[in-house]
């Protein structure tokens, strides 16, 4: 009959290194960089032109009737920035809902065009959702993520860290963050705020 079990061995030699696993998913992006160190001082700009008493007062009968166009639909909020408007009755939807929405008014969907429109328009977000839709186009083939959706070249831009997604090839649509930084979605049916401009 067999004895019984001996004593566990020796521990053996190490063996050879395996290969390479495949390598796991993109991990989440990370926390915003500092701001970098301010640039030099642009060039004199081009001397304005004087208006005349007409001139001006035509353009506060146009302010004016752009407040009665907005006021006149009821929306909940609305902030003015320089001569823009953004409105909102802090409705979400789609990325297709929300241009939709916004057209359908004689609007369009919002778009900051400098720092200060960019910091107004975060003053949407509530508990629930933290992204607003942005009016960035949303198909690379048609300018990578640089026009909006008039196929106009951005002239401002706050793209977080990695952003526009390189790795988006087809359908991608844009909103700006709780961070006040700009980031493409892959799923333009999710949620995210709609704000409209005028």
């Amino acid at each position: 009959m067999p004895g019984p079990m001996g004593p566990p061995g020796a521990t053996g030699h190490q063996g050879p290194r395996g290969l390479n696993g495949e390598s796991g998913p993109q991990g989440p992006p990370g926390e915003p960089g500092s701001h970098g160190h301010q640039g030099p001082a642009g060039s004199p700009g081009i001397p304005g032109i004087c208006k005349t008493d007409s001139d001006i007062s035509a353009l506060l009968n146009s302010v004016t009737k752009i407040k009665q166009h907005v006021l006149a639909q009821n929306f909940q909020f609305l902030w003015n920035v320089g001569q823009k408007y953004f409105v909102s009755n802090k409705d979400s939807g789609s990325f297709e809902t929300a241009v939709e929405f916004c057209s359908q008014r004689g609007l369009e969907l919002a778009l900051p065009q400098n720092e200060e429109e960019n910091s107004k328009l975060m003053e949407v977000f509530g508990d629930t959702f933290k992204d607003v839709w942005i009016s960035v186009n949303n198909k690379t083939a048609d300018g990578n993520f640089q026009v909006d959706l008039n196929y106009q070249l951005l002239t401002f831009s706050k793209w977080e860290k990695g952003q526009p997604d390189d790795s988006i090839q087809d359908t991608g649509c844009t909103v700006l963050s709780e961070h006040g930084f700009w980031r493409v979605m892959r799923d333009c049916f999710s949620d995210a705020f709609i704000v409209c401009q005028l």
